[in-house]
């Protein structure tokens, strides 16, 4: 079993690195005798960092006090009730003495694991997927087929990116091509689909936002945008609510990321005389994955056929006094396939993405 006890006086920093390690959705809070304080998910802080901004601070008024939970006594039957009726993936097991001594998942009940989403209606907004660039990271790869139909097991990276929104009723997908574009549209062309694909053509290459300027008469008031190499696990239509809900114009999907620096790290004040010095302190940042939900009056900030990269749009529309929001998942739940490295090691989490 994995560790995914918790205490309550844990920082957030220290809760999202335990998330990122143990590739779980819920951590079981206990104190000192092992009793049974409450549950803490992913969602729990990523709703607190939406709230205050701030990666400071420990869990205790951030967790779950009322957490749904079984007795070592009761039945498999009682427990699968309860995840099926309160979506949960994780049940912690107590004793008498509300002391946890063991908890069951979801797969360890239903053999699969668990997907709480059930599309009830098409979502009339449209993805679009930024699938014109060389993908010279990828080189040589790349020179005899473009990174968008990147293989990922029996699919294309695309179709992963096409699935993961398909989930959740988004069916119109535009592809803006360029490079080796002519391969991607005959591949789309000739699969069979349960979707709309559209494809709009750069005549240069204009960097990962300038082509969005190609839509410039969408009929949509917001829309997705994704770059091709990146697979996240997200809740894309609780990315929508919240950007409609905080009324902002743009809104970035970030990864909470952990960093260990390798080395002593040296703070210094006035006159470079040393102040401070950390031994291989970790840091906890968010990082931009490339994935984003566009208000269409932010097309106004595009030129045509210039080159704008995504980093300097934001902080042009920041600079600007627009809204742009970052929304938080966890670093299990992103894969990067833009490198060679971080390919092949995407391919050994995917199974259990």
């Amino acid at each position: 079993m994995k560790d995914i006890f918790i205490s309550p006086n844990v920082s957030i920093k220290e809760a999202l690195k335990k998330f990122n390690d143990i590739g779980e959705k819920v951590l079981i809070v206990v104190d000192e005798n092992k009793t049974l304080l409450g549950t803490i998910t992913d969602g729990d802080i990523r709703r607190y960092l939406l709230k205050t901004g701030s990666l400071e601070g420990n869990i205790a008024n951030v967790y779950n006090r009322n957490p749904k939970f079984i007795y070592s006594t009761d039945s498999p039957e009682k427990a699968k009730k309860l995840m099926l009726d309160n979506k949960i993936e994780i049940l912690p097991v107590v004793n008498n003495q509300k002391e946890v001594v063991g908890y069951i998942t979801w797969y360890d009940l239903f053999k699969e694991q668990p997907d709480f989403y059930q599309i009830k209606e098409k979502i009339d907004i449209p993805v679009v997927i930024m699938a014109g660039g060389r993908g010279t990271r990828l080189d040589p790869f790349t020179r005899v087929l473009p990174k968008p139909l990147l293989p990922i097991k029996e699919k294309t990276i695309t179709e992963h990116i096409i699935d993961s929104f398909k989930k959740f009723g988004f069916y119109r997908f535009i592809l803006i091509l360029n490079y080796k574009g002519k391969v991607i549209e005959s591949y789309f062309n000739s699969i069979e689909k349960d979707y709309i694909t559209e494809f709009l053509w750069e005549d240069d290459f204009y960097g990962t936002a300038g082509g969005l300027y190609l839509l410039k008469d969408i009929n949509s008031e917001n829309f997705f945008v994704s770059n091709c190499d990146i697979l996240l696990k997200v809740n894309y239509l609780d990315v929508l609510k919240v950007h409609q809900n905080q009324n902002v114009d743009f809104t970035t999907i970030t990864c909470i990321k952990n960093y260990k620096v390798p080395y002593g790290v040296i703070e210094t004040i006035q006159n470079n005389l040393v102040g401070n010095i950390s031994e291989k302190p970790e840091l906890v940042f968010q990082v931009n994955t490339g994935v984003y939900l566009i208000n269409k009056k932010i097309l106004n900030y595009i030129p045509e056929k210039k080159y704008v990269d995504m980093p300097n749009l934001i902080n042009e529309l920041v600079k600007s006094g627009l809204k742009v929001l970052a929304y938080p998942i966890s670093g299990s739940d992103y894969l990067d396939f833009g490198q060679w490295g971080e390919y092949r090691e995407a391919l050994k989490l995917l199974d259990g993405f």
